[in-house]
């Protein structure tokens, strides 16, 4: 699992994201930081506190087209 952190234009404070390998969000703060290294931070020590460990599969943005193809 990671850890990011984003902010928006209509709140410019940076929240925390925790996403599994296949990108799907797992959990996300309600509290708000002033810095990004701040968010990170606390998104790693709620990771750390979840202890589980991801069994998700990778998503794979690159998928054979074979199917598409006429014979």
């Amino acid at each position: 699992m990671q850890v990011l952190a984003f902010s928006t234009p209509q709140d410019p404070l940076w929240r925390w994201r925790i996403v599994n390998y296949a990108g799907e969000l797992v959990e996300e703060s309600r509290d708000t930081f002033q810095t990004i290294a701040r968010a990170i931070q606390e998104g790693s020590k709620r990771l750390t506190a979840m202890n589980v460990v991801d069994t998700s599969v990778p998503y794979q943005p690159h998928r054979s087209t074979r199917h598409l193809r006429v014979p």
